[in-house]
């Protein structure tokens, strides 16, 4: 792919291909994580494992159970056994049963919200005992976070409430014995970070729908509209959110405000849009114009100084990810390409996805972790340039090997099917060439469109 051939280009819109049913999970799916996760205890040494779960980080918890906790805190208890209970309050106990593992249920009122009936017989410490923790067992404790710090003693630090982790100290008795084991789930080769066809399958859905109503927004973005118009065309099949839907026009964080308001657009506003759900997300950002003669004078080279720079890394992202490299050679590829010193992206240049927007990422500065198959990564590259609007074309894909492509051609062959017409699409029209080891979980990987009001025009490499 050569740069100079980068251009804002005539090119038919990729089509809308979200399935109409989400995927299930497979028993067999189920059972899978749950062997992974007693292997890595086993590996690990953890006699017991202790898994938290709230609303808003429950994902590794809903990993196993099958689904998140509303309304409360949670607890899964692991044995090295294969033994689990379920910890729960008062508005999830009725969910025992839903659970897509066998478990034993222990009502704790204390996980449940304020000024509801609480429990009287017994202290969460003899509630916990009874859920089967022990004194003197090694003990893993996952969050939802996985402390990276270069100073700090990860394994020591715990983002799970603080009268949680105290019981669980006062239990064990000796406080060495229990460490943040999060690396389990989401560190390097944690359960987590690769997928099988079921699971790909499975959050192909959410990947689709949020690159749908991305395209819808984008098609129904017009001066005049207010924000939260825009959005409503981000929101779609009553779908849980993995992020905050960003609807914005011109000044954003106004007063603090992240969410859309009844601002309306005008010509030439830098627009931001972004909605994401349980597998994917999708953002997109440039101005609200048809062309460069609506920006003013000092912002007519937007293309030149930023967004082909940034399509260019995208591109090269796309076409240089194999599985089997480490994670810092493609972080130096995208340096290369696209110099952080003057471009400005501070955060990874890609990372995993899953329930949550941003699981984790092998891809940083100095990383030694492999690329593997099964891996859904968002192509999430972020560049700023003093003066401009920013530009962003985020959306995901999956990397799969032969055996995990054939897997997936097997066992959903629609799906297979929309993998190859996404690629026949990014190829032939956008000019874009992509590593073997790439298949699109939706239809706009690579579809950028920087004024946003010309809706006949994208990015792409023109044919020599």
């Amino acid at each position: 792919m050569n740069p100079t051939n980068i251009k804002l280009m005539k090119v038919e819109q990729p089509r809308k291909d979200c399935p109409l049913l989400c995927v299930n999970l497979t028993d067999d799916t189920m059972h899978e994580r749950m062997q992974k996760c007693i292997q890595q205890m086993k590996r690990n040494n953890i006699q017991q494992l202790i898994v938290y779960g709230d609303v808003e980080h429950g994902s590794n918890f809903e990993y196993l159970v099958g689904y998140i906790p509303r309304f409360e805190e949670a607890l899964l208890i692991i044995k090295d056994t294969g033994k689990t209970s379920l910890v729960l309050g008062n508005e999830n106990l009725n969910k025992a049963s839903k659970a897509r593992i066998d478990n034993q249920s222990v009502h704790v009122p204390l996980f449940s919200l304020p000024h509801q009936p609480n429990r009287k017989d017994m202290t969460l410490e003899e509630l916990l005992c009874d859920a089967g923790i022990e004194r003197l067992k090694t003990t893993g404790i996952v969050g939802w976070k996985l402390f990276t710090s270069p100073i700090e003693n990860n394994s020591m630090m715990f983002d799970v409430p603080h009268y949680i982790v105290q019981t669980i100290y006062k239990i064990v008795e000796d406080r060495k014995m229990v460490i943040n084991k999060t690396d389990l789930f989401i560190g390097e080769n944690g359960i987590r970070i690769t997928n099988n066809a079921n699971e790909v399958a499975h959050y192909e859905y959410g990947a689709a729908l949020a690159s749908d109503c991305m395209l819808e927004a984008m098609n129904h973005l017009d001066v005049g509209m207010q924000e939260d118009e825009l959005a409503s065309y981000l929101e779609n099949k009553g779908q849980r959110r993995s992020v905050v839907t960003i609807a914005a026009s011109g000044e954003r964080y106004v007063q603090g405000n992240i969410y859309p308001t009844n601002k309306q657009i005008q010509l030439a506003d830098p627009i931001s849009m972004t909605v994401g759900y349980r597998g994917g997300l999708s953002s997109r950002s440039g101005y609200a114009i048809m062309s460069k003669t609506d920006l003013a004078s000092d912002k007519q080279n937007y293309l030149e100084e930023l967004v082909i720079p940034y399509f260019n890394a995208y591109a090269t992202w796309l076409n240089k990810i194999k599985i089997g490299m480490r994670g810092k050679e493609l972080y130096q590829i995208i340096e290369q390409v696209l110099p952080k010193e003057k471009f400005n992206w501070t955060l990874c240049p890609g990372h995993l996805t899953a329930e949550e927007e941003w699981l984790t990422s092998p891809i940083y500065e100095d990383s030694n972790e492999i690329i593997q198959s099964g891996m859904i990564f968002q192509v999430d590259i972020i560049p700023t340039l003093e003066g401009y609007a920013g530009t962003g074309a985020e959306s995901t894909i999956v990397i799969a090997d032969e055996l995990l492509r054939n897997d997936i051609m097997n066992q959903y062959p629609e799906m297979y099917k929309r993998m190859q017409e996404r690629v026949f699409y990014m190829q032939h029209e956008l000019g874009l060439e992509l590593s073997h080891d790439v298949l699109p979980m939706c239809s706009t990987v690579g579809y950028l469109r920087p004024y946003l009001l010309n809706r006949n025009q994208a990015m792409g490499f023109e044919k020599e």
